[in-house]
């Protein structure tokens, strides 16, 4: 079974098939062939919200633990208060000492930090 191919679109198959395009039939798949094909946008995969400091720090693993026996939900809600109610005794610090807000402003970003690096936000 020998197949021979010439060039073009109008070439003639000789194979097992015993097909073959020629005349009108060519003509009419030269024209129902699309001259440009459109491509669409590549579809991206949404990304995953993932805790970069998973299972970092001194206190991570108890984080971790914490957060797992009492809900996501709960221990989110718990961790906000917390981190606002540190930020309240920063801020009092501040006014007390006299200090302005450019320095609270870093204080508070010492401490998430801090926070990080310990483990708080795992």
């Amino acid at each position: 079974m020998a197949t021979s191919v010439s060039a073009g679109l109008c070439s003639s198959f000789r194979g097992s098939w015993g097909t073959s395009i020629s005349g009108e039939d060519c003509s009419m798949l030269a024209k129902a062939v699309p001259t440009q094909v459109r491509v669409g946008k590549p579809v991206r995969s949404q990304p995953m919200m993932k805790n970069v400091n998973e299972g970092k720090g001194l206190f991570a693993p108890a984080v971790v633990v914490t957060r797992n026996l009492i809900g996501k939900k709960r221990f989110n809600q718990f961790r906000g208060k917390a981190i606002a109610l540190h930020s309240q005794v920063i801020t009092e610090f501040c006014k007390a000492i006299g200090a302005d807000g450019k320095l609270r402003q870093g204080l508070i970003r010492l401490a998430k930090k801090n926070g990080e690096r310990l483990g708080f936000l795992a």
